[in-house]
């Protein structure tokens, strides 16, 4: 019955098992019980209880474990599936009607109803069996829908996406339930005669067609420029944060079928592990969620359902009574054996822990590999800085890399403001790959990346264009470090320019880096760097810290794309400001 005042049945008994103590959950799965039950008081929403209950009915009846065996929907499937289709809301539509002989029409005012959710976010440890579930979602648009409808599942390799397509397939040739057994009766070769003797559902070259109502379900590669502009009813991306990924498809699904027939209508389910990489769509995609969920955050979206299991401290790793947190299903789809298994290997072989605590225990590697954690790379509220006095960093490139430079302001509270301008060459924008592409726009976009036309940056026209935007923003730069690779000319220019005072020469390597590097992760951990930048962010979340026999640290990065050069000129800067400390008010 619908209802814009009951309790979700299958959320009322999770709720209370977590207020009673007997389901630990996470921060973030907390959050969005907080949205849930916000969602309850609002009378703008309405829940479905049969909507629900045909959809377990249906995956009850009909559907299988690719073993042959009757599936009973586990506890979470239920929860999940009952915010995915236990809720609507109605929009007052003009409604153009035909007349009767089909001579001209008229338009009428209807109350239209429209489910509420459009696209689930499920981040859930390794095991959990989450595409079993995408299966169920899929199997039940593609045999209940009436519409003609083209649904997808995409995966980043083949095999990963066929899983979601195997279940379907399996409870189709056992046809244990009436609906199925309906569908898969007679031959897909008699193709006259009696039409009740054709198949009306079937595992096809295509993928699986549903042949009363023309629809078809299929894999899809990940990859962009073969997603666009297809309009589906349902849509599985599964295994979105592993770091092979590299494009985000699910905004170009959203995209697409936000223009088209079923932009009132569409699912995407979007299921994936944790990920073990920094500043990926996938990282992207999960601070967008940590906004939708955090109260604080002025962003609402009623439209997105968010189940995201983790444990909440690596100290839980140790507790066995905390792994539900990150896997709501350990004990039914994967034992806890297996789990303890894990975390032996994870203690005991560096090589697999970071990909262990990710997929197993849903804690990414931030602080493990990187230096910087995913707290501490976040933006700051915007702040200028005008005619204030500041340290100036500068790691200067000619090719691939950033030109990069750093302004450092020290406040009266011990803070420092962060401000960058850095240069790249148009050849270097060009050969860049789509998704980075659209990463360094962003930064264009922001102000705080130029680029210079040619194919290697010219020093003294970057010298030019940062004087004069020094001069526009009334920077007071007291002091100036820099690292001396490829620095010369730019250095002579400044000196002669500005004095000799305040000019550090910073090298780079363990004995020079080990103490600022130190001193300014503390300076993030305490949020007393603050910065407003999307390239501060990205270079600072790119940031390894290799550690000698001697305890010294210094910058690193795990491959070529993965800058850090406005890291390196903010610990110029910092060196500077430190060594020059008279010459600052």
């Amino acid at each position: 019955m619908l209802s814009n005042t009951a309790t979700p049945k299958y959320y009322g008994a999770f709720r209370k098992k977590v207020l009673d103590g007997e389901i630990p959950v996470c921060r973030e799965l907390s959050l969005y019980m907080n949205i849930i039950d916000e969602r309850i008081d609002n009378p703008e929403f309405y829940y479905d209880d049969q909507a629900v209950e045909g959809w377990v009915r249906f995956c009850e009846n009909e559907m299988c474990l690719t073993d042959g065996r009757p599936l009973k929907l586990l506890d979470s499937f239920k929860l999940w599936g009952e915010d995915l289709f236990g809720w609507y809301y109605f929009e007052e539509r003009s409604v153009y009607i035909a007349s009767p002989n089909n001579h001209g029409g008229h338009y009428e005012k209807r109350r239209i109803k429209h489910r509420l959710i459009r696209v689930q976010y499920l981040i859930v440890g390794r095991g959990a069996a989450k595409s079993l579930y995408a299966s169920c979602i899929q199997a039940y648009l593609l045999a209940c829908d009436t519409s003609t409808s083209h649904q997808i599942t995409v995966a980043p390799t083949k095999d990963l996406a066929q899983e979601v397509i195997t279940p379907i397939q399996t409870a189709l040739a056992r046809a244990r339930g009436p609906l199925f057994k309906f569908m898969t009766e007679g031959s897909l070769q008699n193709t006259t005669g009696d039409p009740s003797k054709r198949k009306k559902m079937s595992s096809t070259k295509k993928g699986i067609e549903n042949f009363i109502t023309n629809s078809i379900l299929e894999v899809r590669p990940m990859a962009i420029d073969k997603l666009q502009s297809m309009r589906i009813l349902c849509g599985t991306v599964d295994e979105w944060l592993p770091p092979d990924v590299r494009e985000n498809c699910i905004e170009a699904l959203e995209q697409s079928c936000e223009k088209g027939e079923t932009a009132d209508r569409y699912i995407i389910i979007c299921t994936s592990s944790e990920g073990t990489v920094r500043n990926g769509p996938g990282d992207d995609i999960k601070m967008s969620l940590t906004k939708i969920l955090d109260p604080r955050e002025d962003y609402m979206d009623f439209h997105t359902s968010i189940f995201w299991y983790k444990l909440d401290d690596i100290k839980e790793v140790a507790d066995e009574s905390m792994w539900q947190k990150a896997n709501p299903n350990i004990g039914t789809t994967v034992t806890y054996e297996t789990y303890e298994r894990e975390r032996d290997k994870a203690e005991h072989d560096p090589t697999l822990r970071n990909d262990i605590l990710a997929k197993r225990f849903g804690l990414p590697e931030e602080g493990y590999t990187y230096y910087f954690t995913y707290d501490e790379i976040q933006t700051h509220k915007h702040r200028e800085y005008w005619q204030m006095e500041c340290s100036l960093g500068a790691d200067l490139s000619q090719g691939g890399d950033f030109c990069a430079f750093t302004f450092l302001f020290p406040l009266a509270n011990g803070c420092f403001g962060i401000k960058t301008r850095s240069y790249i060459s148009s050849l270097t924008l060009s050969k860049l790959p789509p998704a980075m592409r659209s990463k360094y726009d962003d930064f264009i976009n922001e102000g705080s990346l130029i680029v210079m036309e040619g194919t290697v940056l010219d020093m003294m026209e970057i010298y030019d264009d940062l004087d004069a935007h020094i001069e526009h923003c009334q920077y007071d730069v007291r002091t100036f470090g820099y690292d001396p690779y490829n620095a010369k000319e730019f250095v002579n220019r400044w000196e002669s320019e500005n004095g000799p005072f305040g000019i550090e020469k910073v090298r780079q390597g363990r004995q020079t880096e080990s103490v600022p590097l130190t001193e300014l992760k503390t300076l993030a951990s305490e949020r007393m760097l603050l910065f407003d930048e999307q390239l501060m962010k990205f270079t600072m979340g790119n940031c390894i810290v290799s550690v000698d026999n001697n305890g010294n640290k210094f910058l690193m990065k795990l491959k070529y794309e993965a800058k850090i050069d406005n890291v390196s000129a903010l610990m110029d800067a910092y060196v500077a400001y430190k060594n020059n400390r008279d010459a600052f008010g």
